[in-house]
């Protein structure tokens, strides 16, 4: 099986990257905007695409692939960004939709739990989505732009909808970064919100492995979670991580507010990928 991964530079990419060179039978392209700055494992092929500029022959510059893993977007971790809607939106589309046309039979691009909006507790994948950022707003659009096209068209869609993540390689400004900083900096208070937000977090690690499981299974899946299936706090993740961690460092409860863009309490349901990875 050939399997082709765009945005394999970037957090995920790079876990997904290694979680292939794990499997068996699989030949892997990874594509990047930039020229690769960190050498590849050995036998995976790098090329270069920028999504901003599609060309007719970018499914056979990325070697003609039985699946895509697709990762890429550009404009994170900003979610509040019009650019998600009023460019990145139209970009993707046009880049998904000259793989198809040029034969992609089978297509795993990832969602986000944003998409679900403002609401509480276990989310579904059966739920109607209502995002409320721009972020959530422009995946959900590419979805259905998606589906539309799938219905034209004979090719297999899943849409992982990923929920949080945390690992080695994550954004300067996420929560577990900058967790790493002030602990290596020697910082003896770690600042953070309250920490009661309920959310469902899952090691990067983990994600890049369903992603793997579900793109080689080449079905049409359709909507996804890929989450742990149940809450854990903020607090009760920090306090984990500092357990593990040898830095006396003690933390800053309420010291930042709590984000204003998403509920307090949301996590998502794992039985339908806990069935397809059976």
């Amino acid at each position: 099986m050939k399997v082709a991964v765009t945005g394999a530079s970037g957090f995920i990419g790079r876990h997904v990257l290694h979680a292939l060179a794990q499997a068996k039978d699989v030949e892997v392209i990874a594509a990047t905007r930039r020229p690769a700055r960190d050498g590849l494992s050995e036998g995976i092929r790098h090329v270069v695409l920028d999504l901003t500029a599609p060309s007719s022959d970018d499914f056979l510059k990325l070697g003609e692939p039985d699946v895509v893993i697709h990762l890429a977007w550009h404009g994170l971790p900003n979610y509040l960004a019009r650019h998600h809607f009023e460019s990145e939106l139209g970009v993707q589309y046009r880049f998904l939709r000259g793989l198809v046309d040029a034969g992609l039979s089978s297509l795993l691009c990832t969602g986000t739990c944003f998409e679900y909006g403002m609401q509480s507790g276990e989310l579904h994948e059966s739920l109607p989505t209502n995002p409320s950022n721009p972020y959530g707003f422009a995946k959900d659009a590419l979805r259905r732009e998606l589906e539309f096209l799938r219905d034209g068209n004979r090719f297999q869609l899943t849409w992982a909808r990923l929920f949080y993540m945390h690992g080695e390689g994550q954004a300067p400004s996420s929560l577990y970064s900058q967790f790493v900083a002030a602990g290596s900096r020697g910082d003896k208070v770690f600042k953070m919100s309250g920490g009661e937000q309920l959310r469902d977090y899952l090691h990067v690690s983990q994600v890049a492995q369903a992603l793997v499981a579900l793109a080689c299974k080449q079905v049409d899946t359709g909507i996804v979670n890929v989450c742990a299936g149940h809450p854990t706090s903020v607090r009760a993740l920090v306090e984990g991580w500092l357990a593990t961690h040898p830095w006396p460092m003690t933390l800053a409860l309420g010291h930042y507010p709590y984000p204003t863009y998403e509920p307090m309490a949301f996590w998502g349901s794992n039985a339908r990928l806990t069935q397809l990875l059976r």
